[in-house]
């Protein structure tokens, strides 16, 4: 992008990661008119605000775009430039990467594991829904992320990891109090359900799917976590839909109880990431495809 100053970006990204022009400047090491000037000489390259002037500031949608460009720069600076330098003692590489809370939960960490013992990557996750993890990627915030889509965004493509199927799963003492005359519509639209949050309508579209009626529970627990669903359907807070491979021991130990046994929804996850991609960043591509092709079902 001919003209485009990545010091002006640069003072953009502080003013956000530091919630002030006045706090960017120190950490920088440069006046508070220094970092002003920046960002109108950027705004102004730009041709409108990347900026919303409140406390704290807010980076605009275009701005944003700019924040994932100047970020991308970043890692692949961190990537290659040791390499031309060969200076091996170079600070880790930043890696943020966006994913759902049940990848996480299960098999994510083991996936990076290998690549953390040598102390030469730091691991940057967000968590989102699988539907809106991409947005992160198309955002630039991330250098890659795990989504149930598999339409690829511009630069970018999609690698199939696997199957993760969930199953509608219970206490045995709530399937005893809510189910003892079967898993019908009514009896579900009576009992307490278990979901991430609010937005989260797996249980919904089971339900759907498997039984063709339209869920409306008359509680449903949000509870923030995918450890702490499981934790919830233990307890009897509710039923909910857990990756198997979450609980297989809960499964075979009897703490939890398969509804439905004949019915499961099965979501493929899918691994989105820059092309041209090399160095560290290829090894984590090749990883994280690696270890979900042997963790998840093909």
């Amino acid at each position: 992008m001919r003209g485009l100053d990545y010091r002006w970006i640069e003072a953009l990204d502080e003013i956000i990661a530091q919630g002030s022009f006045e706090k960017a400047a120190e950490t920088l090491c440069i006046s508070q008119s220094a970092v002003s000037q920046r960002i109108k000489q950027l705004e102004k390259w730009l041709a409108q605000p990347v900026l919303v002037r409140q406390s704290p500031p807010k980076v605009t949608p275009a701005g944003q775009k700019l924040l994932g460009l100047y970020r991308q720069v970043c890692v692949l600076e961190q990537d290659i430039l040791p390499q031309l330098n060969n200076d091996g003692a170079d600070k880790a590489v930043s890696v943020s990467i966006a994913t759902n809370a049940d990848s996480l939960a299960t098999w994510l960490l083991p996936a990076l594991a290998p690549l953390i013992t040598p102390g030469k990557v730091e691991i940057n996750l967000l968590v989102d829904d699988e539907h809106r993890t991409i947005e992160k990627l198309k955002n630039g915030e991330v250098v890659g992320a795990i989504s149930q889509s598999a339409k690829t965004i511009p630069g970018c493509q999609a690698v199939l990891l696997g199957n993760m199927p969930y199953l509608a799963v219970c206490s045995p003492q709530f399937y005893q109090r809510y189910f003892a005359h079967g898993v019908t519509g009514a009896a579900l639209d009576v009992a307490p359900s278990v979901a991430f949050d609010q937005q989260d309508f797996i249980n919904e579209r089971f339900v759907h799917a498997c039984l063709g009626h339209d869920m409306q529970s008359e509680i449903k627990h949000s509870v923030g976590s995918s450890e702490a669903c499981v934790k919830a359907a233990l307890h009897g807070f509710g039923f909910a839909l857990i990756p198997k491979v979450q609980i297989r021991e809960e499964l075979q130990q009897g703490l939890l109880v398969d509804m439905l046994p004949e019915y499961f929804v099965d979501q493929k996850l899918y691994w989105h990431h820059w092309q041209l991609e090399s160095g560290l960043l290829k090894t984590i591509s090749e990883s994280i495809v690696s270890y979900a092709r042997h963790a998840l079902p093909q």
